[in-house]
């Protein structure tokens, strides 16, 4: 088992720098990547909780690496991971995501940006990530930390570069709506669809007037498609709205011209309370029907339900300390690989939600090596 792990896995971090002097490496690197990955897994938070997490199983670790030294402290682990390059861990991560391959479908890649609230200290700003998502695999594909004085629109288009956007659609919120990243997204045969607000002055008023409740009947070439969602008390009727017909949006914004198609989505939200609604614009480069483009729209919304919100309530990360130099930035990649591993046990487990799949490795070890090798008998 051991071997299994060290090539599936560790393997794919063994030539990061190592940032320890010569005098202060009781613990090799990949002890200390090992049990903090088994940790977090399992429900680690902190550095105390790392620690104490291996000091419980230094049995069940050393039937993958000897620990002969035992466990490190929890001031081993903050040095450590304050000092270790964050840029060469994330070229690992992605490195290491790229050998899932064949476990992924990357058909909707939704990109967004979360802020964790309380990884902040005085002198430094809270940590900002823009993250690239396989809505369709629940998996995170890579990561950009937003510097501190910059913004979403800058770090995405560093994220678009690592990616394979080949046959994919990504999804982007109106902070990305940028003709720049839309024309890389189409030099890397992907296509897109951003979300259309304000921000984009006449191009949002030409949209939004073309798709108003008066013009909507006059356009000769569009297109609907309604469906609804019922359940936790609610109904949700969302009807999408698309046109092809945009020559003329491409005259008048000629940096737009990989645009192919403007999009309305109406939703109504009806519990037993109230009833609201919202209306919603698009642009995209696809030429599809209106069920794909809700479809895909609908997959972006995976990366705040299944990403960030599990980030938040299962793993604590909006409410994680750990705060200083590179620490936080390299425990969110840290974070993101774990929940790429349990997400790819949860699909073939069946019917385990994150949370619980935690507690279950963290009390079960076939369940934690189950996790680690992805092995399933």
């Amino acid at each position: 088992m051991g071997i299994e792990v060290e090539i599936s896995l560790l393997d794919h971090f063994k030539d990061i720098e190592d940032p320890r002097s010569e005098r202060n490496r009781d613990y090799t690197m990949s002890e200390i990547r090992l049990v903090t990955l088994c940790a977090v897994i399992s429900g680690a938070e902190g550095w105390q909780d790392v620690e104490d997490f291996g000091k419980a199983k230094i049995d069940y670790l050393r039937q993958f690496l000897p620990y002969k030294n035992g466990i490190p402290s929890d001031d081993t682990y903050r040095r450590f991971f304050r000092a270790i390059d964050p840029k060469e861990f994330q070229e690992l991560f992605r490195s290491w995501v790229e050998s899932l391959k064949s476990q992924m479908q990357k058909k909707v890649i939704a990109i967004d940006g979360k802020s964790s609230r309380h990884s902040f200290d005085e002198g430094t700003d809270m940590l900002h990530m823009v993250s690239a998502y396989a809505s369709e695999a629940r998996l995170v594909l890579a990561q950009e930390k937003v510097s501190e004085k910059s913004n979403e629109i800058t770090a995405i288009p560093k994220l678009l570069e690592w990616l394979d956007l080949r046959g994919t659609t990504v999804t982007i919120d109106a902070m990305g709506c940028q003709y720049d990243i839309a024309d890389q997204i189409i030099q890397k045969e992907g296509n897109y669809i951003f979300s259309l607000k304000g921000n984009q002055g006449t191009l949002c008023e030409d949209v939004t007037t073309c798709l108003s409740d008066s013009e909507l009947k006059t356009i000769n070439n569009i297109s609907s498609f309604k469906d609804y969602d019922k359940g936790h008390g609610r109904l949700e009727t969302r009807q999408c709205w698309v046109t092809h017909d945009v020559a003329w949006l491409r005259e008048r914004h000629p940096h737009w011209s990989s645009i192919h198609s403007i999009i309305r989505i109406d939703s109504k939200r009806e519990t037993k309370d109230k009833t609201t609604y919202e209306t919603r614009y698009y642009i995209s480069s696809l030429q599809e029907t209106p069920q794909k483009v809700l479809g895909a729209i609908r997959s972006h919304w995976e990366i705040e339900n299944n990403l960030h919100w599990v980030l938040d309530m299962s793993f604590g990360e909006d409410q994680s300390r750990i705060r200083k130099e590179n620490a936080p930035q390299v425990m969110a990649i840290i974070r993101h690989m774990a929940l790429n591993l349990l997400q790819l046990t949860k699909d073939k487990m069946k019917r385990q939600s994150i949370k619980r799949l935690r507690k279950m490795a963290g009390w079960d070890d076939n369940i934690l090596s189950n996790i680690l090798t992805q092995k399933f008998s």
